[in-house]
């Protein structure tokens, strides 16, 4: 006696189940310059690597003699493979099948990604292309008898997307319209990223939108790039669907597999004892000149080694990830070159969730100061900037991995708090100036009689500048011991190199997930 005739059935099954929504609803899915979810899966991972779980999860319909008439597969696809020979979770929506809104199967295994990464220990991964649930619900006879949400004993459904957030890195990608619950699910990610011409990021879409608030506005209006590049709800837009899978897979690589583990560090083929000429005379001698912050961070990182993401949101700060000796770190820094670096409410709230990030997965923080002090004015104002500038500022203070702060020019005002740890490792470049104030409005304020009684207010303001400018000197606070050391800019790659080595038993130290307490 044999059972192949049942494994034959099994085989027929898998078979129906890899045709997704049907050759016609595939081909006008490409025909939008899309890839199927299961191509995306195979352009992210290794070759051959990935494993389907639940691969014939779904609904048959079977004829009068039992035998199986038309098969739905699940809608949400499952499984986990290799990221440079790394193993991640993957999950996504079937946009073919339902426009990826869940059918029965497709809601049980959308729901298990987040346990099954969490059992692995692995990151996830979610290719989102759908909408929420269906006011149509699951096409129940209303007459009859019927079952309505879950039992109480049952956990809520958000509660282990906010137990992955703290245990496993989640990189998220839209890569078509993105509505209701997988919009939620996109955000609770560590980092997001969507393409430029296919993928909108929605609460609820044009139809709803037009009937509550009667506001006719199409999906990219709604939830394009070009709203979400400056909101904040994604971290970077990708130029097609290959240029996403390149940056969750960059992105990755900064990471450990999870909480219980240490960042990665890698051979480091960047000379450790690398000086750059350039960074001497990066900083200008007049402080209202601008510089680029970015040379700086290219000429300390190892080379080529910095991921920047959500350069948009909050641009007077830069977060991102990269490696110095080897060493998985994150960076934060001013540019001067959006509000003279001053930190703003989008600022602020990005270096809070960069900050939090770096601790939940023992990864070190960088900084590199030119911080003018929180943004003012009445937009500032308006926009709660001192509540969410306080929340970052109690990030850093509550912070636990290991940081290295370098003064490079501007250090004023509680802002400066942000960019300071318990314990951490301070250089100051001899272009620093510090204190409460910045020159200028510390004069508006001190002088402001005088310069009011003043015969030329401009001449007497630029006279008392200039003079307060040049008694603020970088060496008292060198003397004082008040930072570690006053270095050559050229330094700084040398001794952040050695930094990281002296920090390694810390990082060993710090392997287990973290808590955080109540932000502002």
């Amino acid at each position: 006696m044999s059972w192949q005739s049942e494994v034959d059935e099994i085989n027929r099954r898998r078979e129906l189940a890899r045709r997704q929504g049907g050759e016609e609803s595939v081909a006008r899915h490409r025909q939008r310059g899309k890839l199927t979810l299961r191509e995306r899966f195979d352009a992210l991972l290794d070759e051959g690597s990935f494993l389907e779980q639940g691969r014939m999860a779904g609904g048959a319909t079977l004829d009068d003699n039992g035998e199986v008439e038309n098969f739905d597969p699940a809608n949400y696809l499952l499984g986990s493979g290799k990221v440079n020979d790394r193993t991640v979770v993957v999950g996504g929506e079937d946009f073919t099948l339902k426009g990826g809104s869940p059918n029965a199967a497709g809601y049980r295994k959308s729901v298990y990604a987040e346990h099954f990464a969490m059992d692995l220990r692995s990151p996830l991964v979610r290719l989102m292309e759908g909408g929420g649930g269906s006011v149509a619900g699951g096409g129940e006879d209303p007459k009859k008898p019927r079952t309505v949400g879950e039992p109480p004993h049952v956990p809520p459904r958000l509660q282990i997307i906010a137990e992955a957030m703290n245990k496993i890195p989640i990189a998220s990608a839209a890569l078509g319209p993105v509505a209701g619950l997988p919009a939620a699910r996109l955000v609770a990610s560590h980092f997001t990223v969507m393409t430029r011409e296919t993928a909108q990021v929605l609460i609820a879409g044009p139809a709803v939108v037009e009937r509550a608030l009667g506001v006719d506005l199409s999906k990219q209006e709604l939830g394009g790039p070009d709203v979400h590049l400056h909101s904040g709800v994604v971290d970077n837009i990708a130029q097609d669907e290959y240029d996403a899978f390149r940056q969750i897979r960059t992105f990755l690589g900064y990471f450990p597999q999870n909480a219980w583990e240490s960042a990665p560090r890698l051979h480091c083929s960047d000379p450790v004892d690398r000086c750059e000429d350039a960074l001497l005379s990066l900083v200008p001698r007049d402080r209202r000149e601008t510089f680029d912050m970015h040379r700086l961070i290219d000429g300390v990182v190892d080379l080529d080694s910095f991921f920047e993401y959500s350069q948009s949101y909050g641009p007077s700060l830069i977060t991102g990830y990269a490696r110095i000796n080897g060493q998985s770190v994150g960076i934060l820094a001013n540019d001067c070159r959006f509000f003279a670096g001053a930190m703003s409410a989008e600022g602020a709230e990005k270096t809070r969730r960069f900050i939090e990030t770096c601790d939940s997965f023992h990864i070190p923080i960088v900084t590199f100061i030119d911080e003018p002090g929180f943004m003012i004015g009445p937009e500032a104002e308006r926009a709660g900037t001192i509540r969410y500038g306080m929340a970052a500022c109690l990030a850093a203070n509550n912070s636990v991995v290991p940081w290295a702060s370098i003064m490079i020019h501007k250090s004023f005002g509680v802002a400066t708090t942000a960019h300071f740890a318990p314990d951490n490792y301070v250089l100051s470049w001899p272009s620093v100036a510090s204190g409460a104030l910045p020159i200028e409005g510390g004069v508006a304020v001190a002088f402001r009689r005088a310069l009011a009684e003043a015969d030329d207010p401009d001449a007497m303001r630029q006279e008392l500048e200039d003079k307060l400018a040049a008694a603020r000197s970088p060496y008292p606070a060198a003397e004082s011991f008040a930072v570690h050391d006053l270095i050559d800019p050229r330094e700084t790659r040398p001794l952040l190199c050695q930094w990281v080595d002296d920090i390694q038993p810390r990082l060993r130290a710090q392997v287990q997930p973290v808590t955080f307490g109540l932000r502002p």
